[in-house]
């Protein structure tokens, strides 16, 4: 194992996770489709950040779950509204 180069300044999770035994989850309440939306806005502002997919971030009860690292920043119940709100906050 080696280091790997850093390609991007800021890393982007969107909690994407699926779960199929009933329980609330990030996929139910379109997470999917925010990932995208907000992967195309930021990726028209700032090349060197990547917006990713992530599998259980541990909070799906209080909505889509974001991450932005190496911030260290959590955010709850975020919806497509927000995006030109968290792009501003991404790219600062």
């Amino acid at each position: 194992m080696r280091p790997a180069d850093k390609p991007f300044r800021k890393l982007v999770l969107v909690c994407t996770n699926e779960r199929t035994d009933g329980r609330e989850c990030c996929a139910q309440k379109g997470a999917v489709d925010l990932h995208y939306k907000l992967k195309m806005a930021v990726a028209g502002v700032d090349p060197s950040i990547r917006v990713s997919k992530s599998g259980c971030l541990d909070n799906c009860s209080t909505g889509i779950t974001v991450v932005i690292q190496p911030d260290n920043v959590w955010l709850a119940r975020v919806q497509e509204q927000d995006i030109p709100e968290l792009v501003a906050l991404i790219t600062k």
